[in-house]
């Protein structure tokens, strides 16, 4: 840059200055020569001082400017080389052309040149090979660096971050979580107890559960009779989850031996700096637990996602009638305000969900309230035409089944939905229904999943009941008498029943047999009830086709499969599963085929040793301990079987995330 300067350009102000003092003293002579003499030196002095003025000046700057230059490169060379800056360039076909000092001492090697730059880091693939990310963070020898590329010059940065990763994990680390502890069933387990028998048992869980505390250091201050909190932070948390909240096994098993049958329920909020909202999460995963059935742990996040841990045992039937009840007045106060209640079940609806739809649109009778059931008449199994063939025989109900879309065209802002046997709006017949719907009630059997209907005025879920038509039965009892359920209607409920409890065998406690004594009472058919449930020659054949190829993949856990160039019926998927479960040595069974919408369905059952519902919540899917599902958007069988392995090996390892 220096070199620009040596040769001096012409000086143009200067010049016309100079010009301009020539012309005004060759004036002034001819005016007065004296004068002009005089005024001639004068001029002469100051273009000598301005030239020798400036020419200093110009030469000081020349010089600066050199020793900037120079000062310039050598630090750009110090910063290429001596900087703490990892810097690598590549060629077209991604080897290693050149790296500064700094590059090999974080490596530890002589030289990098000739070595392909994915050998590094596999990292490095998605940030050179991605089109619009041109930074991430990657490991080297131990150490984080965030790496920088400029395709363009392909040009790579590496900066040492390691010690801003390890202050921000300890933040991390020591962020507050809040847990809220709740044994289930302690009053009813403790109402009948002697004052001393009670006190041992409050001293037998506190110590349980303040040990458990001050192992993990934990701050726990009991609440209630049957409620903790608890303080601790992040890292604390992933110690407690490593052992799977081991409480929740002490608790239970301690108890056992007591002959208390006591279990625990812990909800937890976690990744909020506040301490309300935090709070509110651990409520929240606490409500979630209890839904679906206790005995386990729901860790919530604010960005809704959930981790659940436990669920090892079948919730415990309640003693008392009291909530059903209570749900049953507040359900006739809101058919009451309605206009219309429509009645929506689970796509492809089984015996349970017609049943319990057709038990909620009598509650909508009893009440003077015109009532409909939804149904889309093109996804229905034999059963279900058995039973509509009956039903149609009765025109003023067969004229209260009506499609989606008259459903859609006729609910209004006060119309009443009633969503029955599921609880999960994708899983309904028709999603846009629950999201017009103004006021929407929830009744279901099964577990509470993550997804579930937004803001429900009502919701009845008892994990311990034996299906859906159980609860509506059991709601009917306390609507106005004024209109009897029908022969046809008690008959419809009482065939959910037996469908779900697999004829008084499965998931049935002294409630399931109160509920169809009721119905019995009310002329229930029992004749009527074989005959809709009797099954052709056919799909027995199917059925046992599918049994054949079972194969064990665990002690107890039973995988089969069918034909993958046929399509099955859900129902018969879950038939299968629930044959395969009577069978000697099995104590949980996965049946998997294709079905008629397109994905891979997965029916699973299980006699209460594994948690099927878990198993089915990590491939999305959900349903109960004994008797869940979920349907796979997947091309094979094989691919699918797979899957299911590797989440029958997650829940098996004791936990499930979602």
């Amino acid at each position: 840059m220096g070199t620009l300067f040596r040769k001096r350009p012409i000086r143009y102000p200067l010049l016309i200055l100079s010009l301009l003092s020539v012309a005004s003293v060759i004036a002034c002579v001819m005016w007065h020569p004296f004068i002009g003499i005089a005024y001639g030196l004068v001029v002469v002095f100051a273009l000598i001082s301005t030239w020798k003025t400036e020419k200093t000046t110009y030469e000081e700057t020349e010089k600066h400017i050199e020793t900037l230059s120079y000062r310039m490169k050598k630090v750009g060379e110090e910063a290429l080389l001596e900087m703490p800056i990892g810097i690598i360039l590549i060629d077209t076909q991604y080897m290693i052309e050149w790296s500064n000092p700094y590059m090999l001492g974080i490596l530890d090697v002589d030289t990098l040149m000739g070595e392909e730059i994915f050998t590094l880091s596999e990292d490095l693939y998605t940030l050179i090979k991605h089109d619009e990310k041109h930074e991430m963070n990657v490991t080297l020898k131990d150490r984080k660096y965030r790496a920088f590329y400029k395709p363009e010059e392909r040009l790579l940065y590496f900066f040492d971050i390691t010690e801003q990763v390890e202050i921000e994990t300890l933040y991390y680390e020591d962020r507050s979580v809040i847990a809220v502890l709740f044994v289930d069933n302690y009053d009813e387990i403790t109402q009948g107890m002697d004052d001393q028998n009670r006190s041992q048992t409050n001293s037998l869980i506190t110590s349980l559960i303040n040990n458990w505390g001050t192992q993990y250091g934990i701050f726990i201050k009991r609440i209630s009779t049957d409620r903790f909190i608890a303080i601790l932070n992040e890292s604390i948390l992933q110690e407690i989850e490593k052992k799977k909240f081991s409480i929740l096994d002490d608790i239970r098993e301690t108890t056992a031996k007591q002959s208390l049958s006591l279990t625990l329920s812990i909800g937890v909020g976690t990744g909020s700096q506040s301490l309300i909202e935090l709070g509110e999460l651990a409520q929240s995963s606490l409500d979630l637990v209890l839904g679906r059935g206790g005995d386990q742990v729901a860790i919530k996040q604010p960005n809704g996602k959930v981790k659940f841990y436990g669920g090892k045992t079948n919730p415990v039937e309640k003693r008392t009638r009291v909530r059903a009840r209570v749900i049953s007045h507040a359900l006739r106060d809101l058919i009451q305000d309605s206009d219309q209640v429509f009645v929506m079940g689970h796509k492809m609806p089984d015996m349970d969900a017609i049943g319990a739809a057709i038990g909620v649109r009598k509650m909508a009778q009893m009440n003077k309230i015109d009532g409909y059931v939804v149904m889309d008449f093109d996804q229905i199994d034999n059963s279900i035409i058995r039973l509509m063939n009956v039903v149609k025989e009765k025109s003023d109900l067969y004229d209260r089944f009506i499609t989606p879309e008259e459903a859609l065209s006729k609910i209004t802002d006060k119309s009443l939905l009633v969503v029955v046997d599921t609880h999960k709006p994708s899983m309904t017949i028709e999603e846009k229904l629950i999201n017009k719907a103004e006021k929407v009630v929830v009744i279901d059997h099964h577990r509470r999943g993550e997804e579930f209907v937004k803001n429900p005025m009502l919701v009845y879920m008892e994990p311990y009941a034996s299906s859906t038509a159980e609860l509506v039965t059991e709601l009917l009892e306390y609507q106005p008498k004024n209109d009897k359920i029908t022969m046809l209607e008690a008959t419809a409920l009482l065939a959910g029943i037996i469908v779900d409890t697999k004829s008084f065998t499965l998931r049935t406690g002294a409630r399931t047999f109160e509920a169809a004594s009721y119905l019995r009472t009310n002329g229930a058919d029992t004749i009527l009830v074989q005959r809709i449930l009797k099954e052709d020659i056919n799909t027995y054949i199917e059925r046992s086709k599918i049994v054949q190829t079972a194969e064990f993949v665990h002690q107890g856990l039973a995988i089969a499969r069918g034909d993958n160039d046929k399509i099955y019926n859900s129902v018969l998927l879950a038939q299968t599963a629930d044959i395969l479960l009577t069978m000697k040595d099995i104590s949980a069974s996965f049946v998997v085929a294709h079905r008629h919408d397109g994905v891979i369905g997965i029916s699973a059952r299980s006699l209460g040793e594994i948690n099927v519902q878990l198993v089915m919540e990590e491939l999305g899917g959900g349903g109960h301990l004994t008797n869940a599902a979920c349907q796979l958007d997947v091309a094979t069988i094989d691919e699918a079987i797979n899957m299911l392995k590797e989440a029958i090996e997650v829940v098996l390892e004791g936990s499930s995330e979602s």
